[in-house]
């Protein structure tokens, strides 16, 4: 399987939406765990790096063409 890549900054999207019904989260931090916020409502969730790339489905913006 090939590895996800994302960044610091990078708007993705997940599998699950969020209850307030957006799908786009930034990371905001990156590390063993990674928080995202909900670009939505601006809540932020932080999960650890595995269940990230399992959950997430692709990047939509990365913060490098920005």
């Amino acid at each position: 399987m090939q590895e996800k890549e994302f960044g610091l900054n990078d708007i993705v999207e997940m599998k699950k939406p969020h209850p307030c019904g957006e799908n786009r989260w930034k990371i905001i931090r990156m590390g063993m765990d990674i928080r995202i916020k909900c670009q939505g409502c601006g809540h932020s969730v932080m999960i650890p790096r595995r269940d990230f790339t399992k959950k997430m489905k692709k990047v939509l913006e990365s913060a490098e063409n920005s």
